[in-house]
């Protein structure tokens, strides 16, 4: 196991992040992780769930070791208190600045990859600072060009656009953008899953593929150019199919991942398969990003009642994409 550790960043202060992060280090068992976070928010979450856990903080440099009831926290001061169940805008901040702080780490070596947990993003823009979502966050932190993609057992899914209203996905899928990013899931698909040849099923955008037309032309004069081109390049790529049945068990038999036009073509299949053990992966930057595949749960934080499920595939995910150092 390498000795640089994992950046962990609990998201949302009055949400369920810091009560998973507690649990997880109760439990221990996981790779070494680092979590950056107010102490005075972890000492008084420990305290409403009754864990036993020492808060040891972590000096730069030293070795983390992964032992249960002990969780190491770099800290980060919160400007207001935290009320359970009740976001601040006044700490949107220092979310940011904890996530900054992990991300800068993963760039300069300190840490090894990326763990994140839910934030609210209406907090965020309730305090002024513009904010879709972390993927596109730590892509204009971090550069590259960000894929979200999300795995639960065998079932790998990526979104051609994540977090758009419906009314512009149309547009927002051009053959530039279609192309980059299936050249990016398949070159992590390589690189950092290990998969030497990927196959890939890429999903239609209208009902039936378009039915030849019919119900739209976007997979005729955008999808399957671009997919004839990579094809000629040496991919392995299926479609564009139909969404409401590529996700059959003979399709998904014979694909290593599914790539969706748009967040709720692909999502909710994935969720139901796996909701509360799926893991979000960000493709495409310069560092190892996994996330939960959950939101905030505002009326689950300080009541012992949330899952940690999510979290504890995410560290581990994390930690096998970055392999030993």
């Amino acid at each position: 196991m390498s000795i640089r550790p994992l950046a962990l960043t609990p998201g949302e202060p009055a949400g369920i992040g810091p009560d998973l992060v507690l649990q997880v280090a109760a439990k221990g068992g996981h790779p070494p992780f680092v979590t950056l976070a107010d102490i005075g928010l972890l000492a008084q979450r420990r305290d409403m769930l009754g864990v036993a856990v020492e808060l040891r903080e972590w000096v730069r440099g030293d070795r983390v070791e992964s032992h249960p009831g002990v969780l190491n926290y770099l800290p980060v001061a919160l400007t207001a208190p935290v009320h359970s169940g009740v976001p601040d805008p006044a700490n949107a901040q220092a979310q940011l600045d904890a996530l900054n702080l992990a991300v800068d780490g993963c760039l300069d070596g300190t840490f090894s990859a990326l763990v994140t947990g839910p934030m609210q993003k209406s907090v965020i823009n309730e305090a002024g600072i513009p904010f879709s979502g972390h993927t596109e966050y730590l892509a204009e932190r971090a550069g590259g060009f960000p894929v979200m993609m999300l795995a639960t057992g065998k079932l790998r899914v990526g979104l051609v656009t994540t977090h758009l209203p419906l009314r512009q996905v149309a547009d927002a899928i051009t053959a530039d953008r279609l192309r980059t990013v299936i050249e990016v899931m398949h070159t992590d698909l390589v690189e950092r899953f290990g998969i030497l040849s990927p196959r890939i099923a890429v999903l239609g955008l209208n009902p039936h593929a378009g039915e030849t037309g019919h119900l739209g032309r976007e997979e005729i004069d955008i999808i399957h150019p671009v997919l004839e081109t990579l094809r000629q390049r040496g991919m392995k790529l299926s479609g564009p199919l139909p969404a409401d049945t590529a996700f059959t068990p003979t399709v998904l038999a014979e694909v290593d991942a599914v790539l969706a036009m748009y967040h709720d073509q692909g999502l909710p299949v994935l969720k139901f398969a796996g909701f509360g053990q799926a893991v979000n992966i960000t493709l495409g930057l310069p560092i190892i990003r996994t996330s939960v595949d959950h939101g905030t749960a505002l009326s689950l934080a300080g009541t012992g009642k949330a899952d940690s499920g999510s979290l504890q595939a995410a560290i581990a995910m994390a930690a096998s994409l970055a392999g030993p150092h």
